[in-house]
């Protein structure tokens, strides 16, 4: 159940001008109420979205203070204060609980669409590259961790101010959305800042999984298949799929279906083709999963990607 985004006076040097949009640690939202962007401040342990999950946009998060885990795609991420996680639309992910680590911990969290950091760039500056390097995780020096923290708490800032005339408060939005992406282009160009393997842990498991399924996409695909591909009896495979991420079996191999489906939607290829390429046994099966997954039946998302990009 999604809570509602409440607003709260926060102590310390950075927030202490006033309130800053927060989401609660059980909302479970996966989606924008906004069409292109929304930034806010959580803190300690998650007891919403806790299973694997994609968005059909980018997700930054920043430590700000304490440690936090996230599992993406096949690869655990061990963060901490200064640390930045980079999770591109369609990336599958999930935050990983580990007991009296993450109590304190306090953190930012922005959603951006892709349509967005397109119209903010230049002809010869992409904003979006920093979500293109295959390092997703990367931990900041002091003089750029200062930079980004003061966008991102000038954007909180903004976000809150209801006084502030519509037009000063969009061009203000842009400008810090910029900056703060010019800032993580020039980083994420020094590989040196990416997050060391210590902090990391690789799971063969699932590279393998998602390959498999991404091969076969088309097929039916049985959990016998699945487990003889983990190298595991159906039993033990069962169980340690559903620690690591999560979630079951059967809806990780549904969430890489849409995941594809999505795909196939951006590139403007018709439903009827997408759902049998897909995997799916008929247009309701397929009507279904979509609406589950995105809260929108998936005419009504293709129609909503094939509108002219908002200014």
């Amino acid at each position: 159940m999604t809570s509602n985004t409440d607003y709260q006076k926060k102590d310390g040097p950075d927030m202490a001008r006033g309130k800053v949009p927060t989401m609660a640690a059980d909302d479970s939202r996966q989606y924008m109420l906004n069409e292109n962007f929304e930034i806010y401040e959580k803190f300690g342990v998650p007891s919403g979205a806790t299973e694997m999950h994609f968005h059909n946009f980018n997700e930054i998060l920043y430590i700000i203070e304490g440690q936090y885990t996230v599992l993406l795609n096949n690869t655990t991420y061990h963060l901490k204060q200064g640390d930045c996680l980079l999770i591109g639309q369609n990336q599958l992910h999930h935050y990983q609980h580990e007991p009296e680590q993450h109590d304190a911990c306090r953190r930012i969290l922005m959603w951006v669409s892709d349509s967005y950091l397109e119209q903010l760039s230049s002809p010869d500056t992409k904003l979006s590259h920093c979500l293109s390097y295959p390092y997703p995780a990367w931990h900041l020096p002091t003089p750029d961790r200062k930079r980004l923290e003061q966008y991102l708490t000038n954007l909180l800032y903004l976000e809150a101010d209801s006084l502030m005339p519509r037009g000063e408060a969009r061009l203000l939005k842009n400008a810090y959305i910029t900056l703060f992406f010019i800032c993580l282009n020039q980083i994420c160009r020094h590989s040196e800042l990416a997050l060391t393997t210590e902090n990391t842990c690789i799971h063969p498991m699932i590279r393998v999984l998602t390959d498999f399924i991404n091969e076969h996409i088309s097929e039916p695909i049985t959990l016998d298949m699945l487990a003889k591909q983990a190298g595991s009896s159906k039993y033990h495979f069962v169980r340690s799929f559903k620690k690591l991420t999560g979630m079951t079996v059967h809806d990780f191999v549904t969430h890489k279906r849409i995941i594809k489906a999505c795909e196939m939607i951006w590139d403007g290829q018709p439903l009827g083709d997408i759902y049998q390429f897909c995997g799916f046994s008929d247009y309701s099966s397929f009507f279904r999963n979509f609406k589950s997954i995105y809260g929108i039946s998936p005419s009504d998302f293709k129609a909503f990607y094939e509108k002219e990009p908002l200014s």
